[in-house]
């Protein structure tokens, strides 16, 4: 059965746009890779449009690439290659090519095996020289380098996520890393454990591509300490993003369907500490939801989260003291399953994809209250489950 899978600090924000918030500039246009499942779906792998800021709207490009189950996407930041997920079981492996946003094809490069069973998250290290992999079912994350030409080598580090598993007997099994990011700093990568109600923290050496950790000796009382984030018991972390300034990490709760707001603290033997849990859903919501994506407003000012279930996009709005949250709306998607989503370069537009309807939909954010208003939807698209920026050039 397959299971959706789906310091310090100041850790590196991406949120699957590659490139910073740019000014809007009248008929720009970005190029748009898009992941699908292929397994009892019409895809073929990896989809291709060309979004048109001055519009709001997707124009098909066609096939990117032909690949197994492309559940998760990023393009390097030199933007020369892409790398996929290809999540499928035992079999899962993880795809190396080249981008031609010319012809808005990618050339595969070199597969590897994931080492590891259903990979569903990726993101690099600091200096762009390694790919980190989180796999879901086997609850391990792997480091592969990234050689000269953009092919994959060797893997360097495969750690397996240790600790207490929480309460949900169907989801919380065992071990399911399901995020993972670098540090600012380069020094530590953090791994959401959607098993284990914790966000890990490993040290990262990036001389050798090497991890270790969790714990940690402390440089004041000589003892070893954890300083990985834990959630309440039953949380199901999946994904996280950083706030604007570093300081604060917001982790979102899959199985619970709430928004953590931890406070980290970049001092040796403190702890991260949580200081706020809010539901991502509207009062009075009581059918099965679970939470997928989560996305921080380039301005800092926004959070968003997208609930399977409730079929919705959960509006937070940030206070700038204290960084707490404020559930303002939930902005209904117009179809089923919005697994991801996405915030466009100039941070005017938010992308959301219904996976389970085969849709796209756009949506123009209020650059005053983070409002969403919906300005057009795209149809056809197989299986939609993951979605990538790419200046058009």
């Amino acid at each position: 059965m397959k299971i959706t899978p789906r310091s310090v600090l100041i850790p590196l924000f991406c949120l699957l746009v590659t490139q910073p918030a740019v000014p809007q500039t009248p008929n720009q246009k970005f190029l748009v890779f898009v992941g699908t499942y292929t397994d009892k779906t019409d895809s073929k792998g990896i989809y291709a449009y060309e979004f048109d800021v001055s519009t709001g709207k997707l124009a098909p490009k066609g096939l990117a690439a032909e690949t197994s189950n492309p559940s998760w996407v990023v393009i390097h930041p030199n933007g020369k290659w892409a790398y996929a997920a290809n999540e499928s079981g035992k079999q899962s492996t993880i795809s190396a090519f080249s981008v031609d946003a010319k012809s808005a094809k990618l050339t595969l490069l070199n597969k590897l095996p994931a080492a590891g069973e259903d990979p569903c998250y990726l993101s690099f290290d600091k200096t762009g020289k390694f790919l980190f992999v989180a796999n879901y079912t086997s609850g391990n994350v792997v480091v592969f380098p990234i050689l000269p030409d953009g092919k994959l080598g060797a893997d360097t580090a495969n750690m397996k996520d240790q600790g207490t598993l929480g309460p949900n007997k169907e989801r919380q099994e065992g071990p399911h890393a399901h995020w993972i990011q670098a540090s600012e700093s380069g020094a530590s990568i953090y791994v959401a454990d959607l098993g284990l109600d914790q966000v890990l923290e490993y040290r990262f050496d990036p001389a050798n591509g090497r991890l270790s950790g969790p714990s940690r000796l402390s440089h004041f009382s000589n003892r070893q300490y954890d300083p990985s984030a834990r959630l309440a018991s039953g949380t199901g972390p999946r994904h996280a993003v950083f706030s604007a300034n570093g300081a604060d990490m917001y982790v979102l709760g899959e199985i619970q369907s709430t928004v953590t707001a931890i406070h980290l603290i970049g001092l040796d033997d403190y702890l991260p500490t949580s200081f706020q849990t809010i539901s991502a859903l509207p009062a009075g919501f009581s059918g099965h939801n679970a939470a997928a994506e989560i996305a921080l407003h380039p301005s800092g000012k926004f959070l968003y989260t997208s609930n399977r279930g409730n079929e919705t996009i959960a509006v937070f709005n940030i206070q700038p003291s204290d960084g707490r949250l404020s559930l303002t709306a939930n902005i209904p998607t117009g179809g089923k399953e919005p697994r991801h989503f996405a915030i466009d370069p100039t941070g005017n537009f938010l992308l959301a994809e219904n996976q389970n309807s085969n849709s796209i939909v756009v949506f123009r954010i209020d650059p005053a209250t983070g409002a969403l208003s919906r300005v057009s939807a795209t149809e056809g698209v197989p299986s939609p489950v993951c979605l990538v920026f790419y200046p058009a050039r």
